[in-house]
């Protein structure tokens, strides 16, 4: 924890053109860090002149960067994701401060998102094109095309992780971007863009433009953004999602969760506690991946007793970080007042959790377990994203699959049991896109794609992945023939 200071940063602009750019006498928002409630930066609070802006940057710049050979577009990638690791603790350093995150928990998302980058680094060769003789005399040739200025709106829980998800897979394949990061947690953005400069990125490839509803509402609206990527809440998925396509763009808009661990009486105790625990409580369950509903079938005691134990020894500060602001600390403190009220037991109280002494004006919670909770309840079925686990309790499979089955969202699901049989009645008919097996928190590797089903996403495909480079770029088909030729050849060029 000592590694956390408190650090009072500058006034930020808009990153344009290589530079940061400042917007004049426009509103400025503040910048709150977590861990002291206080300000820690500002931020301007962009407007669609603002975006104007970015995007003929960025259409300028897309002339070039379009036509330049995709190998050196990812030989600055790879620049880009050695001056990441090079800088990767005062990268960490700034998302907690930020964001509210421990060092270990902004290291691991730090290393996630460059696992991206190091796709993108490939992509000379995943984009080779498709060729092929269709008929005698006529081939056919297949490329990917770049699209044009592109967008992407992320969240403040991963403020690099989902910007990585989106930047090196747009850009290598010929785009030029705009980033709309979240409005809470600005300053990785900035430093992302620094880092693209330092690896030689020509201006105008990538943009940042900082903002709240006004500018996202910009960017669906813009005619010359070709494509939006959005990772959110499901509320403004849908809302991205329908405003995008209705002006005529590609869009891909993940939303919330509510995800499910199914446990079984023969699961492993330890290594079932452990999972439940990493999964619902990790980043304070401040992540579209937490399952924070689990349903035990039949008598699940003994596991839920090692849960208990695990949970007793995680320590706010170290194995936890903060709630990103006071209004989501004051939300999830009253699901759990909910929930007890309506007769939850609560098994571990984080209203009562002991605080970090030099922490103390940061936004807290700890872990909470609430058992025999009821599938109808509020706590059982929308998105607390907070370090909150509900405990249901079926006497069946059937039971728990329908528990599963009638969620809105439809991200995640995942099963611990040591039964192949079980694990395969899981897999085979939970409605999520990604399905974990003795795995809390299944998010697929690249080029395994990342993407939810249902509510938990608007759009085809995925954001991640081969399905990721897809949906950035145009698939060009070529169709020749070359008849033969009595005429003398002439010299045309």
């Amino acid at each position: 924890m000592s590694d956390i200071k408190f650090q009072d940063f500058h006034d930020y602009g808009n990153w344009i053109n290589n530079e940061d750019n400042k917007t004049g006498s426009i509103e400025k928002i503040k910048v709150i860090s977590p861990y002291f409630d206080k300000k820690i930066a500002t931020i301007p609070d962009s407007d669609a002149e603002q975006l104007d802006i970015a995007v003929k940057s960025a259409s300028k710049a897309f002339l070039t960067w379009s036509k330049t050979n995709i190998r050196d577009r990812a030989q600055i990638m790879s620049k880009f994701k050695a001056n990441i690791e090079n800088d990767i603790e005062n990268l960490a350093t700034i998302i907690a401060l930020d964001n509210g995150k421990t060092i270990d928990d902004a290291l691991g998302s730090i290393r996630r998102g460059v696992e991206v980058i190091d796709f993108s680094i490939s992509m000379p060769n995943v984009l080779k094109g498709e060729s092929s003789e269709v008929s005698p005399g006529i081939n056919c040739v297949m490329t990917h095309e770049p699209i044009g200025v592109v967008a992407g709106i992320t969240p403040f829980n991963f403020p690099v992780m989902v910007p990585l998800w989106m930047i090196p897979l747009a850009i290598t394949a010929g785009n030029t971007f705009i980033l709309k990061p979240s409005e809470q947690t600005p300053l990785a953005a900035i430093k992302l863009a620094e880092y693209l400069e330092k690896s030689g990125l020509p201006k105008g490839v990538f943009n940042v433009v900082h903002g709240s509803k006004n500018i996202v509402e910009a960017i669906c609206d813009h005619s010359q953004i070709k494509a939006v990527a959005f990772v959110g809440s499901s509320k403004v998925a849908e809302i991205v999602y329908s405003r995008s396509t209705q002006k005529k763009k590609r869009a891909i808009c993940l939303g919330g969760a509510k995800n499910h661990m199914i446990v079984v009486p023969d699961a492993d105790v330890d290594s079932t506690a452990k999972g439940l625990l990493a999964s619902s409580m990790g980043s304070a369950g401040q992540r579209c991946m937490a399952a924070s509903v689990a349903v035990g079938v039949e008598d699940i005691d003994h596991i839920v007793n090692q849960l208990i134990i695990e949970a007793n020894n995680f320590k706010l500060g170290k194995d936890m970080g903060t709630i990103i602001s006071k209004s989501s600390l004051k939300r999830i403190t009253n699901y759990i007042n909910e929930a007890e009220k309506m007769g939850a037991k609560i098994l571990l109280d984080g209203r009562n959790a002991t605080i970090p002494s030099d922490y103390s004006s940061g936004y807290w919670i700890g872990p909470t377990i609430l058992d025999h909770v009821d599938p109808n309840w509020a706590c059982a079925t929308e998105e607390i994203f907070g370090p909150v686990l509900s405990i249901i309790r079926v006497d069946t499979i059937e039971k728990a699959m329908d528990i599963e089955n009638n969620s809105k969202y439809g991200n995640a699901a995942a099963v611990f049991t040591t039964s192949g049989k079980v694990a395969k009645i899981v897999s085979d008919n939970a409605s999520s896109g990604m399905i974990g097996i003795n795995i809390g928190v299944p998010v697929p590797r690249d080029p395994f794609s990342f993407g939810g089903w249902n509510e938990s996403k608007y759009g085809h495909g995925d954001i991640t992945g081969i399905s990721g480079v897809n949906f950035w770029t145009n698939l060009k088909k070529t169709t020749s023939r070359w008849p033969e030729s009595s005429q003398e050849w002439k010299k045309y060029f």
